[in-house]
């Protein structure tokens, strides 16, 4: 089963600046990973996380940084989520990307401030790929919209 995902664009409540936020089958993923960390019960947990800001940080073309071309020398994963701060860097949600031809895949999540914590539970997420694909392009005209 594949879900459906879409990258909402909000400007930050303090910053005033373009905030990227993916949403999966309609729920924000800033909602998905809350819950997931109270539920689990970790410290801090909620209220964490934002979605990540392309004018704060040199992010490859967005086609590249969502299929897991990310060129911030992070290792294999991406970061899919920043601070609730603005900053990515600060408490990034990371995430191994995989792309095929048919799908495309987000799994083995992370908080790479808090190796100890387990996200097995979190995910993964499917999606499918020509969806997928229309749904960064139309985050991508957005962004270039907003650059202008």
């Amino acid at each position: 089963m594949t879900q459906e995902i879409r990258f909402d664009g909000r400007r930050h409540a303090e910053r005033g600046v373009l905030e990227v936020v993916p949403c999966i089958d309609g729920v924000p993923l800033t909602d998905l990973i809350d819950q997931f960390e109270t539920d689990a019960g970790m410290q801090p947990a909620g209220d964490a996380y934002g979605g990540l800001i392309p004018q704060f940080f040199r992010f490859s073309p967005m086609e590249d940084h969502f299929h897991g071309r990310f060129s911030g020398a992070t290792g294999p994963k991406t970061p899919v989520l920043g601070c609730e701060c603005g900053e990515w860097g600060c408490w990034p949600l990371m995430t191994r990307i995989t792309v095929t031809p048919d799908h495309v895949t987000w799994n083995s999540f992370e908080q790479p401030h808090r190796t100890t914590r387990d996200y097995s539970g979190f995910g993964p997420f499917q999606f499918d790929r020509r969806q997928y694909d229309d749904a960064v392009q139309v985050l991508s005209a957005a962004i270039s919209s907003d650059d202008t």
